[in-house]
């Protein structure tokens, strides 16, 4: 095995095989077209493809002491860092059987010795160009992905949605949130501020929306509109409780991110008013045959982005459809009717307070400020697999002020 090359543009072939003839003779073979590594065992093989420069195909042998080939390849496929490089059996088993079994382990191709030159480059050739395809299509799939709501993004994929124009008529739970007097507030900001503040509060409320399964349907300037109950329902009363304890997790978060960015030096911070009504809308691909928005309309909706609007700083407001779905769960408390544009009545309203039950889910910021002593955690963005060094540190600390 070499243990350093130069930086090549070639593709990183690793031949796996116990014996050093087979070996010599592939590397020879492959060396003009392909940057080619070797490993005598099947342990070997596994320390080479989890370093930090993995190879883009393995040609396996299957006959080997110790650990043989189709052991050698289920701990690929257990490992999701490397269950997706391609693998060639080379063996001199013949057996159909054989070449069944390999296949069904994963390998993309089987090989039989003694091997055939033209057939071994052709293969080789073939799985690379299939496996590079294969990347840059994930690649763009995750890019065309950011534009879509996940699980619009994932019916797409899987193919429970067609792309065409049709919607249908449901009962959905519509939510609407936005920065209170934004543009005002941020006149004499700096544009780098404000793309800072901004896309900080969008990533952290798209993360929440997902935990709670909200479909975000889009960002209008400062303005977030989600909806719950398509693609995916729970049924329209978990949605609409879904949806009112997402809002109240985002108004948690958004008193987290205001410490955090204090502490980053940061005196600009944002207050965030929300609105959710729960009623029928008409919900699908809306457009033409060119362009197509998946969304939802109707006066249902007008309701919510109204009862955004009319909330305060911090505040959520809930019609009393949804508050009649949800109470009994969540602690709200009646709020003066609202006159909505475009409403000929009243709006009955409650301004939700918080769950009624305890909340599962702990603080995931912590500050403590003394005299001489400034300490501060924030959950998310530590790693799980460090939080044992980190409570660690912090008994340490602790021992040392004793």
């Amino acid at each position: 095995m070499e243990t350093s090359k130069p930086a090549s543009t070639k593709a990183r072939i690793l031949v796996v095989d116990d014996t050093p003839d087979n070996l010599f003779l592939m590397n020879a073979l492959l060396e003009d077209q392909y940057e080619v590594w070797t490993a005598e065992s099947g342990a070997q093989a596994l320390e080479i493809v989890q370093s930090a420069m993995p190879p883009q195909l393995i040609l396996l042998d299957i006959m080997m002491p110790e650990m043989d080939g189709y052991e050698v390849m289920r701990r690929l496929r257990q490992n999701p860092a490397t269950a997706a490089i391609p693998v060639i059996f080379l063996t001199a088993l013949t057996s159909i059987e054989e070449e069944q079994f390999g296949l069904d382990l994963g390998a993309v191709d089987y090989i039989t010795k003694p091997i055939s030159p033209p057939v071994v480059l052709a293969r080789v050739s073939s799985h690379l160009e299939r496996s590079s395809s294969a990347r840059r299509l994930e690649a763009l799939s995750q890019k065309l992905g950011r534009y879509l709501a996940p699980q619009v993004y994932q019916s797409l994929f899987d193919g429970s949605r067609d792309a065409e124009i049709r919607t249908q008529r449901k009962k959905l739970s519509v939510f609407f949130c936005d920065i209170k007097d934004f543009t005002a507030s941020t006149a004499k900001w700096q544009p780098e501020d404000i793309t800072f503040l901004l896309n900080s509060y969008f990533s952290e409320m798209s993360k929440i929306a997902q935990e709670y399964g909200g479909t975000l349907d889009k960002f209008i300037g400062d303005a977030m509109m989600i909806f719950f109950g398509d693609p995916d329902t729970l049924g329209v009363k978990e949605d609409a409780l879904q949806c009112v304890k997402m809002a109240l997790a985002m108004q948690r978060r958004m008193s987290e991110l205001q410490t955090l960015w204090r502490q980053m030096g940061s005196e600009k911070t944002f207050q965030v008013r929300m609105g959710i009504n729960t009623g029928y809308c008409d919900v699908g691909n809306f457009g033409s045959d060119l362009r197509m928005d998946y969304t939802i309309i109707g006066s249902e909706v007008n309701l919510a982005a109204r009862l955004e609007q009319a909330a305060d700083p911090g505040g959520i407001l809930i019609s009393k459809e949804t508050w009649s779905l949800v109470q009994g769960e969540i602690l709200a408390d009646e709020h003066e009717p609202v006159i909505a544009k475009g409403f000929a009545e009243p709006l009955e309203v409650y301004s939700v307070r918080e769950e009624a039950k305890v909340d599962a889910n702990p603080r995931k910021v912590f500050q403590w400020e003394r005299l001489g002593m400034r300490v501060l955690v924030d959950l998310d963005r530590l790693p799980s697999a460090e939080r044992a060094a980190a409570a660690v540190e912090l008994r340490d600390m602790a021992d040392r002020l004793h």
